[in-house]
């Protein structure tokens, strides 16, 4: 082993848990480890977890890694973070958090953020005034859902005043964690801009925009200070590193939310070039050349961990989360029936009893909006479920029916995104926990009509992704470099055979979106 070589500890802080990994600066994953972490439901839309839980975890997978020794501590040398975006973490001025985690699910605020943006004059229910200059100086707006950092900190701010008032800073997920590493209150440009109080104009200088903060009412000597996403914030606490079996030499980089390390860990980071990533939450997304705003896609042009780049932001709440639901609440639920609860082989049984199923599920249509939805269309009283049920349904039809409602929502979100961006995407990289289902790739080929190239060890997109950007932090490559470093492992044809079908069913889908809207509306609008 040539002395040269270093590692960089790349911790990815999902919604369901942490993983830690150790990577090679070349984007080589070595190892990880995984814990899980408690997701709080609450009433009227409430969703939180604990930091020091996320801590603890991160901690103990950490020391587990460290200690299979395959390579010596002393080589690891960097630590970078990436984590769920627009979350919300109040801190005192000691470090410690003050409250539970306000979660990017979490949609509590909702109320706040349409009182802030009311008008005499709206636009999709916006005041026109104010919504031109979001747009002009952000490239977006705040969302109507209640789910961005900004509407966490508006609930806060009216329905927990002590709280707004005890807190020295409010932090997104990954800053929290950077803060347990070096004791700095830091933000990059990418982790703050679902804020909305940042100017995005001129990505080499983003700054806190006064017109801004004073527009969303929040108090800036609140908020961190902002830097680059690939700085080296610093060298890592003593503590700090003892707590994760590291030595007291490795340096901090500054890191970056999950859905920008997605874009650099699936290889596609040249300006158009798309990545589809499927975990608990979705997105298909591409870097862009320019800033742009689509109020009517809910879709604007976001700060890229890539200086001077722009990512299109877009989000769908739950994907593979539905698969989970459908295990841990339908088929496996921890009760009188099943005891034990989910077997360790669930998803791949999912997976078989899908492949035993026809293209189109007999025409059984699932709608994934568990938990409302947020782009092509921002509904946060759409919920989802099993359309066109019938005697002859059965388990494996619901399963199939569950892997193609996802893609039919990736294809209405690929439309969008092909709109907004103004050209047709040929081919698209898969990540995250589905795109290691071959099926599920095949499906999404067949509906979306488009080439899918599964990228190898799809899972480990995030870690890879934040070690590819402290790789280039650190001086060792460019941001050009990138692609080639990622590799593919199968590329999935359209079959021409499933084409009719599909399409005839995803208009169907569509159409259950606008026929069930009013219902849904009533039936939540109190339980959102």
């Amino acid at each position: 082993m040539s002395e040269a070589e270093q590692y960089v500890l790349a911790i990815d802080l999902g919604t369901s848990g942490p993983k830690v990994a150790i990577v090679r600066e070349t984007g080589e994953v070595l190892h990880c480890e995984v814990e899980a972490t408690e997701l709080i439901l609450l009433p009227e839309g409430g969703a939180e977890q604990d930091p020091e839980d996320w801590w603890q975890k991160i901690c103990r997978a950490s020391k587990r890694l460290i200690a299979k020794n395959l390579v010596p501590v002393e080589q690891i040398t960097c630590v970078a973070v990436t984590s769920q975006w627009s979350g919300t973490v109040a801190v005192g001025k000691d470090g410690k958090h003050l409250y539970n985690s306000i979660i990017w699910m979490d949609s509590r605020g909702a109320k706040h953020v349409a009182k802030m943006v009311d008008g005499l004059l709206k636009f999709q229910g916006y005041d026109v005034v104010k919504l031109a200059q979001w747009v002009l100086l952000t490239a977006g707006m705040p969302g109507l859902s209640g789910k961005d950092p900004l509407a966490h900190i508006l609930f806060i701010k009216n329905e927990m005043p002590d709280l707004y008032r005890d807190t020295y800073k409010f932090l997104e997920p990954k800053d929290y964690l950077n803060l347990k590493l070096t004791g700095k209150f830091a933000a990059a440009q990418d982790s703050i801009a679902l804020h909305w109080v940042t100017d995005n104009r001129d990505l080499s200088k983003v700054y806190y925009h006064p017109s801004l903060i004073q527009a969303t009412g929040l108090d800036v000597n609140k908020l961190p200070d902002l830097y680059s996403s690939t700085d080296i914030l610093g060298n890592i606490l003593p503590d700090a590193a003892h707590d994760l079996g590291l030595t007291a030499n490795a340096r901090v980089v500054l890191g970056t939310p999950d859905v920008q390390s997605a874009a650099v860990g699936s290889g596609a980071v040249d300006d158009f070039a798309t990545h589809l990533y499927i975990g608990t939450s979705s997105w298909l997304t591409c870097h862009v050349p320019f800033k742009k705003t689509s109020p009517e896609y809910n879709m604007a042009t976001i700060p890229s961990a890539i200086p001077g780049r722009y990512l299109v932001g877009n989000e769908h709440e739950t994907a593979g989360y539905c698969l989970t639901y459908l295990r841990d609440k339908v088929f496996y639920p921890k009760d009188a029936l099943t005891p034990d609860g989910a077997p360790a082989d669930a998803y791949q049984k999912f997976n078989e009893l899908a492949a035993s199923v026809p293209a189109g599920s007999e025409k059984l249509i699932f709608t994934p909006w568990l938990i409302g939805e947020r782009t092509p269309v921002e509904d946060h009283t759409i919920r989802g479920g099993f359309f066109n049920m019938s005697l002859s349904t059965t388990r494996a039809h619901m399963v199939r029916a569950v892997f193609e409602g996802v893609a039919y929502n990736s294809r209405w979100l690929l439309e969008a995104v092909e709109d907004f961006v103004g050209r047709k995407i040929p081919r698209i990289n898969m990540i995250g926990g589905g795109a290691r289902s071959d099926l599920w790739c095949q499906i999404h080929a067949d509906i979306l009509n488009r080439e899918i190239l599964q990228v190898e060890d799809a899972i480990q997109a995030n870690v890879r992704g934040v070690a590819l950007l402290a790789g280039v932090s650190l001086g060792r490559f460019k941001f050009k470099d990138i692609s080639s470093r990622v590799a593919i492992q199968k590329t999935y044809h359209p079959n021409p055979a499933n084409r009719r079908i599909y399409d005839e069913l995803y208009t169907e889908f569509k159409n259950v979106y606008a026929a069930h809207k009013k219902i849904h509306e009533r039936l939540n609008k109190d339980h959102s």
